[in-house]
């Protein structure tokens, strides 16, 4: 098996666990694989949990409980690509549970961490050759929240 080159790696207060649980609930083929717990020479007490490695669709992630020195901010978000409206809906409102609807298919989750559910025809669109159907898919899509496929397809055809 290849070792992950690169593996994202997610400090949280004290949620590490719950929010792992949280994801691989959401997502298919995941699971959680290692939770490593605090032994005598801590940071936290004797088996509080320091890190959780998981998998969200085969891509390996840790969540750490490092504490509140570091709060999620939006110049880093994970992008879901999506096929069709139903996984935008179901993505969209599973990951805002508790959480909060942005704009752009952007969202943050309860944890604070922000996702962008993106259907896979939205980059497409955006970028058409054709400059006046791009500029209306642009202008479509900057007034949704959540992306509406439909309305983007409709919005390009004017």
């Amino acid at each position: 098996m290849a070792i992950q080159l690169i593996t994202p790696f997610l400090w949280f207060d004290q949620q590490a666990e719950e929010a792992a649980n949280f994801y691989v609930s959401i997502f298919p083929n995941s699971k959680i694989v290692k939770v490593l717990r605090c032994g005598e020479a801590g940071p936290w007490p004797v088996g509080t949990v320091l890190t959780v490695e998981f998998l969200l669709d085969g891509q390996k992630f840790v969540a750490m409980n490092g504490g509140p020195n570091v709060e999620f901010n939006n110049s880093v978000s994970f992008v879901v690509n999506c096929q069709t409206q139903e996984e935008v809906d179901s993505y969209w409102s599973q990951l805002t549970a508790g959480g909060a609807e942005v704009q752009c298919g952007w969202l943050k989750d309860k944890f604070g961490l922000s996702w962008q559910i993106t259907p896979k025809v939205l980059p497409e669109l955006i970028s058409s050759p054709d400059a006046k159907k791009a500029e209306r898919a642009m202008k479509a899509m900057m007034g949704m929240v959540k992306i509406d496929i439909a309305a983007l397809e409709k919005a390009v055809k004017g």
